[in-house]
């Protein structure tokens, strides 16, 4: 049953990274609780991936500083916000053609943004 755990385990890591990884381009997936989560996961399960994760020049700089600092830097509450939101209004007005989907949208945009500044600022 142990087994069983540790590969579980390891399967959501490596989901969670995967979907981390997309959320660095897609501005509605969120890359820091993601690869959060894929270091969670792979601290319990596999010590090698643990350590690769928090090592990588791309992926261990997110985890890091959310760790030292739980924030992230201005730079990226700066690119997040713009991408979300141009990529959102994008959306409403020229894709969406349903009103609740496109009110939908900008409620969502709206609370990532809360959430995205309400993080503490790392300089």
């Amino acid at each position: 049953m142990k087994n069983v755990k540790k590969v579980l385990l390891l399967i959501s890591g490596w989901v969670s990274l995967a979907i981390g990884i997309l959320g660095i381009v897609l501005p509605l997936i969120p890359t820091t609780p993601l690869l959060l989560l894929a270091a969670a996961c792979f601290f319990r399960s596999s010590d090698r991936m643990y350590w690769w994760l928090l090592e990588n020049k791309y992926f261990g700089h997110y985890i890091k500083n959310y760790r030292k600092h739980r924030g992230i830097p201005l730079k990226a509450k700066i690119v997040g916000v713009t991408v979300l939101w141009v990529s959102i209004l994008y959306s409403a007005l020229f894709v969406v053609p349903l009103f609740f989907v496109k009110i939908l949208l900008i409620g969502l945009a709206s609370y990532f943004t809360w959430f995205i500044l309400s993080l503490n600022t790392i300089r």
